[in-house]
Parts: C-alpha cells; structure tokens; sequence
C-alpha cells in the first residue's frame, strides 16, 4: 500500500465509534490511483483503514476481497457509505465528496456510521509532519 507512512485514526464523533485506529492515507496522484490494488486478502483487517483525499469517488479494480466506503465533504460529515463493496466494481462518483474512508468490510454496520455523523481524522505529530486532518 502507497502513501503517507504517518500513522492517524478515523473516529467516528457522532457513534462515539473507532473506524480505524490504523489509518494510512493516499495524498498523491500515484497512491490515490493504486489504492489498495493487488493486496492480498487480509490486507485492510480490522481496525485498519485508507483515507484517500482527495476523492469522489473509487473502484475495486485489481482488488481481492470487500470493502466498506465512507464519503465525507469538507467538514468531514459522512455524505454517503458503500457497504461491502467487492472486488472489480466502481464505486458511485460523489462530486460533493472532499475525501473517501476505505475500511474492512462490515466496518459501517459495526459502528452504526450514518449519513450525517461527524468523523475525527487525526494523525500523529512526528516532528514537523502530521498533526489534525
């Protein structure tokens, strides 16, 4: 997986609910692009998740297994969720979207996350870098 090695979390506010408490994220047209293409099953398990911004939208091609979408504009409110989401599939194009939650399967259910919560990204302050999303 490509991207930022900071390591942050994704808090779901309104649920009181941890999305992912490992969460990487893909800032760059390359790691935005290739997301979570060719990982093996097993990959995005729990308590894992990519935060992709910015995005409106994302595909599971060259992808093996499911994944849960979370879409959240600019005050990082969810706008819409994907659930379970398999492999070889694009993912609905939501132009009022700012950033997109990629989460193991069954991640939406688990914590209730709804159309309208509030979510928490933070990433831990490494010397210069990091810092609240």
């Amino acid at each position: 997986m490509t991207g930022s090695t900071k390591k942050g979390y994704a808090f779901n506010a309104t649920r009181q609910a941890f999305l992912a408490s490992h969460l990487r994220r893909a800032d760059t047209h390359l790691s935005r692009l290739i997301g979570l293409m060719g990982t093996p099953p097993g990959s995005l398990s729990s308590g894992n998740g990519v935060w992709i911004v910015p995005c409106h939208g994302v595909h599971t091609f060259g992808m093996r297994y499911a994944i849960d979408l979370v879409y959240l504009n600019r005050e990082l409110e969810v706008i819409h969720t994907e659930e379970n989401l398999r492999p070889w599939r694009v993912a609905p194009v939501r132009m009022e979207s700012a950033t997109v939650l990629e989460l193991p399967p069954h991640t939406i259910y688990q914590t209730g996350t709804r159309i309208g919560d509030h979510i928490e990204i933070s990433f831990a302050q490494t010397g210069n870098e990091g810092g609240k999303a």
